[in-house]
């Protein structure tokens, strides 16, 4: 269970665990002091951090964990000696104000393309085309030859020729009848396939940047960050 500074049992951290804002590994708890704790690591060469009190971030009764990295807790409290009060708050005052950090979030507008179905139609027409065409159809008729011959010289019952006379003979020949009859001649196969191509979206966005002015021993400071 983790525990804010103020309710620690500072008797129950001596020889436990200590880690940094980083989990780093910062040695081990050796002593406990009016305004410091006394961390160990190694066993030659050992490092020593006297780190303040108000730098303890949480204890959950096995790892004592403070709000500073390993690299600050060298720069600021590495040592052979405890601190005295006035660089104990000095080192606290220091690390406090490199931990107070402002944020200002810089927005910028993003292209995103989406895509939507959409459905449109293929016309497929069909339309008469006439055309001429000639097919060649044999047909038959019937033809009269007159053939003369010498008569036998008999006699006849026809009656003496007074008038003219018509005599008939049918004659058979054949017609031509035109009929249209449709029938299928071909087909079409009508198929739809997916294809995928590549299209470029352009389009203007938006973003932020920032621009600080300060000032800085007398003189005006400005600095541009896109």
């Amino acid at each position: 269970m983790s525990s804010s500074s103020s309710s620690i049992d500072w008797s129950d951290v001596i020889k436990k665990e200590a880690r940094g804002s980083n989990d780093e590994d910062l040695g081990e708890v050796q002593e406990v002091g009016q305004d410091y704790v006394l961390v160990q690591r190694g066993m030659i060469n050992k490092d020593k951090f006297y780190i303040p009190k108000d730098m303890v971030e949480s204890y959950d009764g096995d790892v004592l964990r403070f709000s500073i990295s390993e690299e600050d807790a060298k720069s600021r409290f590495l040592g052979d000696s405890p601190p005295t009060s006035s660089s104990t708050n000095e080192g606290l005052t220091a690390a406090r104000k490199a931990e107070e950090t402002t944020t200002v979030p810089i927005t910028e507008e993003r292209l995103d393309a989406s895509k939507r179905e959409s459905t449109r139609e293929a016309t497929i027409t069909k339309e008469p085309v006439t055309e001429t065409k000639t097919v060649d159809v044999p047909v038959t008729h019937e033809e009269i030859s007159v053939e003369r011959r010498p008569a036998s010289g008999s006699t006849t019952a026809e009656r003496p020729v007074q008038s003219k006379t018509e005599t008939k003979v049918p004659l058979k020949q054949e017609e031509v009848q035109v009929t249209k009859q449709p029938y299928v001649k071909e087909e079409v196969s009508v198929k739809k396939k997916p294809v995928t191509e590549t299209r470029t979206v352009t389009d203007k966005v938006t973003s932020e940047k920032v621009k600080v002015k300060g000032k800085d021993v007398g003189e005006a400071q400005e600095e541009e960050e896109t």
